[in-house]
């Protein structure tokens, strides 16, 4: 049996997982990483993609937008200014967020707003991602 730890993920407005985790998996400005119980303490900088986190019963992947990750001796702290589960995803809204944000790169514009088109389209591909990759029982 794998050792367990705490997982918190928090948004702004809301708690949006608090339970007993095997792994949890996240996307940092230098990749992606995987943290087990017994971890060193550490914060990293979290950057638009996913967290997948693995219980006793089931594997989950969720969308994340930027934020840190918080790894205690008590557990893991997850700070992201908004998560979204895969049922909680509209496909569509977010094809035509991608949509929008590849024309407005193909356009000319500052350096601010090409910025903000690179992270609209990095949201929107996550949010796609996730949504093709429902919960996987294990």
């Amino acid at each position: 049996m794998a050792k367990l730890f705490n997982l918190k993920i928090f948004t702004p407005e809301r708690q949006i997982f608090d339970g007993e985790v095997e792994a949890l998996t996240v996307t940092t400005t230098d990749g992606r990483f995987t943290f087990l119980a017994s971890h060193v303490p550490v914060v990293m900088p979290l950057i638009v993609g996913t967290l997948v986190y693995r219980t006793a019963d089931e594997t989950v992947e969720v969308f994340n937008s930027e934020g840190f990750l918080e790894v205690r001796h008590e557990g893991v702290l997850a700070y992201v200014q908004a998560s979204e589960k895969p049922e909680d995803i509209d496909k569509n809204r977010a094809e035509e967020a991608r949509l929008r944000a590849e024309e407005r790169l193909r356009q000319q514009q500052s350096m601010q707003e090409y910025n903000r088109s690179k992270l609209a389209l990095a949201r929107a591909m996550a949010r796609l991602r996730v949504t093709n990759h429902d919960s996987v029982n294990q």
